[in-house]
């Protein structure tokens, strides 16, 4: 069931990103909601019906990264958001992968850590801000940021002592 969650998210998407370049603000507003939902609700399921799976692991976190930067891509095609900011995100959500997948050859999963799921709770909450064109968007959007970069250094010292 939470991978269903999951792929529906990735399906999500679309319609988010249609919204958003369309500046059908309401909604954008609605699919972001509903995406942030369902991210909390897929892993929540996974937990309370021990539906955790090495499949949802890796799905979820690449889920949330698709949604979450086609979003932001929407946006910056829109000018709405720093291009700095969105490029910083870029190559931290691009280590990352790297970094699981180094991981995976060595055997190893690596899940979301909290400082991650931080990140992405700020990230989603960037979202509902600039869907609302609300001053603290930019804020939200830098405070990711700087979550990003704090847990991808913890994210790197875990993969270290693997």
């Amino acid at each position: 069931m939470a991978n269903y969650i999951t792929f529906f998210r990735f399906l999500l998407t679309f319609l988010a990103v249609y919204a958003v370049l369309n500046e059908y603000s309401t909604l954008a507003l609605l699919t972001i909601l509903i995406g942030a939902v369902s991210d909390w609700l897929d892993g929540d399921i996974a937990r309370r019906k021990k539906e955790v799976s090495k499949l949802g692991i890796l799905l979820d976190p690449f889920v949330d990264k698709v949604f979450v930067l086609s979003c932001l891509s929407a946006y910056l095609y829109l000018q709405k958001i720093s291009p700095y900011a969105f490029v910083l995100l870029l190559i931290r959500e691009l280590y990352i992968s790297f970094l699981r997948s180094l991981s995976v050859e060595r055997g190893y999963s690596m899940p979301a850590s909290y400082l991650g799921k931080a990140k992405t709770v700020i990230e989603f909450l960037a979202l509902v801000f600039l869907a609302l064109a609300s001053p603290l968007s930019e804020l939200s959007l830098w405070l990711a940021v700087f979550l990003a970069y704090v847990s991808a250094l913890d994210y790197t010292s875990k993969f270290l002592r693997l």
